[in-house]
């Protein structure tokens, strides 16, 4: 069977920064930067009002080709991984491709999912390029949450930043992909939910209301149900972990450094004491760019492999999850 790697990976952020101090200012709460600590998040980057997923998947698209000399004429698929399309039709991996400048005998789709985006994506482009399908894949992930996000709901755009991510996957390079543990149970589909703009409900409900706990609550507006998304991961991400440990007959000592999906610092580091992993062992940076949903994993990644973190004939498991439910895991092997 042909095997799969990960031959390059770059990322691109809005030009945007939007500091705990300018939310303080902008809520007059000083409170913001006290629970912006809490989640471990110093600065998150915003799409400007006229920038769109595919506006930042594109970038992300020309800063790869850049840095690695990757000619687009050599890409043969290209999956694009958002929840914030340019359009409900066409596909944006469709208008990318144009855009791009990659042949018209390549394929081209959108997959609609959260955090656990990338590590789809990456099992769709292994078993692509096992079945002989494609040799040079390159994989899009791209968000615009600030968009669906009401400006009153201070928790979320606390947490929530705006970005994009390019990775190729080829028959070469520099990390082989190892085997995956994928999962999903859509009983959570109302705990992390934008209910209105699909056909369900098609129309604004402009039913805004906030809790007593000062949670904003608006069908027409991104909602998380925090408590029951924990308890989720609490559950599920341990499990998580052991399956894919499981799938690549490896034990967690073997594992050089564990990189999961950045949701939020105390998250974080709930389930890296609950596993028992050592914090060395443990890869944060959300710090310095907020939960930016499926391009969390390949933002860490690229900074990863740029501090050194990362080196040669190292093992590293990756686990995501959220919306969907829907979970993921596999090991990289450097």
């Amino acid at each position: 069977m042909n095997r799969s790697y990960i031959k390059a990976i770059s990322y691109y952020l809005p030009k945007q920064a939007l500091t705990n101090e300018d939310l303080a200012r902008e809520f007059s709460d000083p409170n913001v930067e006290k629970n912006a600590g809490k989640v471990g998040i110093d600065v998150r980057y915003i799409a400007a009002e006229d920038e769109t997923a595919g506006d930042m998947a594109e970038q992300a698209a020309r800063n790869l080709f850049q840095e690695y000399n990757i000619a687009p004429e050599t890409i043969d698929f290209l999956i694009l991984c958002t929840q914030s399309p340019d359009y409900f039709l066409p596909a944006t991996a469709c208008v990318l491709q144009h855009r791009l400048g990659i042949p018209s005998n390549a394929g081209a789709i959108d997959f609609n999912q959260g955090c656990s985006g990338y590590l789809y994506g990456l099992a769709l482009a292994k078993g692509l390029i096992a079945a002989n399908v494609a040799k040079n894949i390159l994989l899009l992930t791209a968000e615009t949450y600030s968009k669906h996000i009401h400006q009153q709901d201070k928790a979320n755009r606390i947490l929530f930043g705006d970005a994009a991510s390019a990775t190729l996957i080829s028959n070469e390079g520099f990390a082989a992909i190892g085997e995956f543990s994928l999962g999903t149970d859509g009983a959570g589909e109302n705990d992390l939910i934008v209910r209105t703009g699909g056909f369900r409900h098609k129309n604004a409900l402009n039913d805004f209301t906030i809790d007593k706990n000062g949670t904003v609550i608006s069908s027409d507006h991104l909602f998380l149900n925090g408590s029951e998304i924990f308890s989720f991961t609490q559950e599920k991400v341990p499990l998580l972990v052991k399956d894919t440990l499981l799938q690549n007959g490896l034990e967690q000592e073997q594992i050089d450094l564990f990189v999961f999906h950045q949701s939020n610092r105390f998250m974080l580091d709930f389930l890296r004491k609950k596993i028992k992993i050592d914090e060395e062992k443990f890869y944060y940076c959300l710090s310095r760019f907020g939960n930016t949903v499926s391009s969390t994993i390949p933002i860490a990644l690229k900074e990863a492999m740029t501090d050194k973190s990362i080196k040669v004939n190292n093992k590293i498991l990756l686990a995501s999850y959220g919306v969907g439910y829907s979970w993921a895991g596999v090991v990289l092997n450097f």
